[in-house]
């Protein structure tokens, strides 16, 4: 019984020399003590400043609960068109090579962003590109027909217009002060699921992914591809961005408008870890051109051009490594009047440092013709400043009317003048030629190519691009028009018909 005793008073006071250790250690290191609050413990994983500049908990349920009134829902449908066949198509053993055949109608879907409550809507020029209808569906489930306004292919952006009341909008933020690191939520509506908020950081700015290509498809009778137009310098962010992502809102912490969503980086099609945004300062200045004009009025330096890195600074024997080096000119170059050389480094532009390609796109991407741009260029080590006075594509400073665009640009023509010499060389006494034709009404509708002389339209004979739009603007939605002409190989008499 004693030993028991003893036994026992012992297992006691290890216990108690135990209990006080533990104590005292527990005391001396925070490794070992864990504590658990209530609340969300999400709120503590980080912090940032009020506007009194106090330190408070991270927190996206406000910014979120207002942005996503102001992003919606875009549905596009696309009647029967006609498709080109491609060359091993195995429906060429029924209809032959290169014959056109009827697809049915279908359907896309993204999202947009309400910037003004007069009901002006940006989303991406994909989204609604070649659309017969347009369908938004609002944060409220309240669904309404939409107006495309304009579009723009080189930037992926497009405007459209819905009538409606009680509408939240977002303002636009100056995307050049946001900064690699800055937190940004991206809103829309991945994979049809309305009103879906994703949070990420800013991961990189100035992402040229060569995605945008609007004249890919042109060709200028060489064989070749035709220079790119594309204007690419993305915010790149790590917010989930999915299919149905594209045209939503990438904002800041405060809401403002940072950017579109429009890419993602991505063997899958689905997220992989990066996403791509166009900037908000881009953004803004499409969409007052196309409210403005009908149609973007975009300043070119006419300068081929590519990043400098090591490798380009070595071959080329640069003093520089870093601006965006002048390897060519395009044939109506207001660079090239303005004294810049091939082999110059293009270090500056006004008092912005530019250190790549995309820096310089994005840039003189928000600039007008008749814009006066102080170009700054290092020619063999030494800078030298030249203004320069920027032009549009066709070489002029003015800017483009909304009415010599509307109608023809609505069926997706560009026109240009006819050599008097290849009116005569085809005994033709007028004739405007089809620059260029995007995914409008022309190409789904009718086998019009690039290259037909318009003649007549209707029955009336035309000369220049404002007649074919003076006649085009007097029809009504749905009244038929044709277009007589030729082709320079095919002088015989081509009729395409289509309605309004």
């Amino acid at each position: 019984m004693r030993q028991f005793g003893s036994l026992f008073l012992a297992a006691v006071l290890g216990s108690t020399i135990t209990f006080l250790a533990v104590r005292w250690i527990g005391g001396n290191s925070s490794n070992v003590r864990i504590e658990h609050v209530n609340g969300t413990p999400v709120k503590n994983i980080g912090y940032t400043t009020d506007a009194e500049g106090n330190l408070v908990p991270l927190d996206f349920t406000e910014v979120a609960a207002r942005v996503t009134k102001a992003v919606v829902h875009i549905k596009s449908t696309s009647s029967a068109r006609t498709m080109p066949r491609e060359q091993n198509d195995p429906w060429q053993f029924f209809f032959g090579p290169n014959m056109p055949y009827q697809r049915g109608p279908s359907q896309s879907t993204g999202s947009g962003v309400i910037i003004s409550d007069a009901g002006y809507i940006v989303t991406n020029n994909h989204v609604v590109q070649g659309a017969d209808q347009v369908e938004v569906t609002l944060h409220d489930n309240r669904t309404l027909k939409a107006e495309v306004i304009g579009t723009d292919p080189d930037t992926d952006l497009a405007v459209i217009k819905i009538i409606a009341k009680d509408l939240t909008h977002l303002s636009f933020v100056n995307s050049d002060q946001s900064k690699v690191g800055e937190w940004v939520l991206a809103v829309g509506n991945p994979f049809n699921l309305n009103s879906t908020v994703t949070a990420g950081i800013i991961s990189a700015k100035g992402r040229d992914i060569n995605i945008i290509n609007s004249n890919s498809q042109n060709q200028d009778g060489s064989g070749q591809p035709p220079a790119r137009t594309a204007i690419e310098s993305f915010i790149q962010t790590d917010a989930a961005i999915n299919p149905g992502n594209s045209g939503g809102a990438l904002v800041n912490l405060s809401g403002g408008l940072v950017g579109i969503n429009t890419a993602i980086a991505s063997q899958t099609g689905s997220y992989v870890g990066y996403g791509f945004a166009v900037p908000a300062n881009i953004v803004s200045k499409v969409v007052e051109d196309l409210l403005a004009f009908g149609t973007v009025q975009r300043g070119w330096l006419g300068i081929q051009i590519g990043s400098v890195d090591s490798e380009l600074a070595k071959a080329n024997d640069l003093s520089v490594n870093e601006g965006a080096y002048v390897s060519g000119f395009a044939e109506r170059s207001s660079a090239k009047d303005a004294g810049i050389k091939e082999g110059d480094v293009i270090v500056k532009l006004d008092d912005k440092d530019i250190k790549t390609s995309s820096a310089l796109i994005e840039y003189i991407g928000r600039k007008r013709p008749g814009d006066k741009v102080n170009v700054t260029v290092n020619r063999k080590g030494k800078e030298l400043v030249l203004p320069v006075t920027l032009k549009n594509k066709e070489g002029k400073v003015e800017t483009v009317k909304r009415e010599e665009k509307d109608a023809i640009a609505t069926l997706g023509m560009e026109l240009e003048d006819v050599d008097a010499k290849v009116l005569k060389s085809l005994d033709l006494t007028n004739g405007v030629r089809v620059k260029s034709l995007d995914n409008g009404r022309i190409a789904r509708y009718t086998d019009m190519e690039k290259g037909f002389i318009i003649t007549k339209v209707d029955d009336v004979a035309v000369k220049t691009a404002k007649e074919v739009n003076e006649l085009l603007k007097k029809k009504k939605s749905g009244e038929l028009v044709t277009f007589s002409g030729v082709y320079e190989d095919f002088p015989r008499e081509y009729i395409y018909a289509i309605r309004m």
